[in-house]
């Protein structure tokens, strides 16, 4: 078992607490969080032993779980490196492009791994699917929020539209090309809804809204390539996929069967493929594990979440032009 300490105690650092101690490839040691009183509200009422600063946390484990603000992820996350730990790093993996460069560069040099927590790529209903995307050609998302003051601080695009942006790049083996948005501040200072249209070098365009302003929450994404449809719903955890094929000669009296202009014929056929329950969370948690133990790449790396941060910046940068 890898011993394990988290940096945060907030609402998703308890999470994380927890699961760690529930796994069987961790060894929870302990935490830090510099806001004394709740730090010490946790470890009473949870039971898990506080230390009394980050250095001393870092010093007594393998793994450094990284769930604080995202201003703080670059020096979190630089100090475990630099004494030789590996991390896992809450999304965006850190605040700008060039603190992700220089996590990189420090973990290579300090041979370590790094794991970025974009749990979707965990998430059930993507994972039924994800080996049936295959070169889509265009991709639209919606990712949409009731409003919650905790994540504000941030863009909406590194607070929601992120997880998007990742799951778009891990299936588009393409560069992007170019990216144009526009955004909108509601009640925060910064963007509260935002519109962001990917085009990469192959062909593929991909348009992505995100809101934390709703009436509803929604989390879904729509796949088109070439002769299939798949949708993704994210937050109610199921799938669906389209195929169009060739009618056969004798078709079912039920087939339902489309004819274009040209007279060309084809059969749609529906599939819900099994959704297997999981924890997403736990899952990527135990993934990093296995990735030390086995010395192999993380199923999100460092690269993809420094990746995942130049895009989001990129459609950030267009608020501002």
């Amino acid at each position: 078992m890898l011993k394990a300490g988290v940096l945060g105690a907030g609402h998703l650092g308890k999470i994380h607490l927890r699961l760690l101690q529930q796994s069987k490839k961790y060894e929870l040691v302990g935490f830090y969080d510099p806001f004394t009183e709740n730090a010490q509200k946790v470890a009473d009422e949870l039971g898990y032993k506080l230390f009394d600063s980050v250095e001393a946390l870092i010093d007594a484990v393998e793994v450094v779980d990284i769930v604080t603000p995202t201003l703080s992820h670059f020096d979190c996350a630089k100090q475990a490196i630099e004494k030789g730990k590996h991390i896992f790093i809450e999304k965006p993996i850190t605040n700008t492009v060039l603190e992700a460069e220089a996590i990189r560069t420090l973990a290579s040099q300090y041979h370590v791994r790094g794991q970025v927590g974009h749990v979707e790529r965990f998430n059930p209903a993507f994972m039924a699917v994800k080996d049936l995307i295959d070169t889509p050609m265009f991709i639209e998302t919606h990712r949409l929020a009731e409003f919650n003051p905790r994540g504000t601080d941030v863009p909406v695009v590194l607070d929601l539209m992120i997880h998007d942006i990742d799951i778009i790049l891990s299936v588009v083996d393409s560069k992007v090309k170019s990216v144009h948005a526009s955004g909108v501040s509601v009640i925060s200072e910064t963007p509260d809804i935002a519109n962001a249209r990917i085009e990469f070098e192959n062909g593929c365009v991909a348009n992505l809204t995100a809101s934390r302003i709703s009436m509803k929450n929604m989390r879904k994404s729509r796949f088109f390539q070439r002769d299939a449809y798949i949708s993704v719903n994210f937050l109610e955890k199921n799938s669906e996929v389209v195929r169009m094929k060739d009618v056969p000669e004798k078709p079912d009296e039920f087939a339902m069967i489309l004819q274009n202009a040209e007279g060309v014929k084809k059969q749609i056929y529906y599939d819900n493929p099994e959704v297997v329950a999981n924890n997403a969370i736990l899952d990527e948690l135990e993934s990093f594990a296995d990735a030390i133990k086995n010395n192999t790449t993380p199923i999100v790396s460092l690269r993809q979440g420094t990746e995942a941060l130049r895009v989001a910046h990129q459609i950030i940068d267009c608020f501002n032009v």
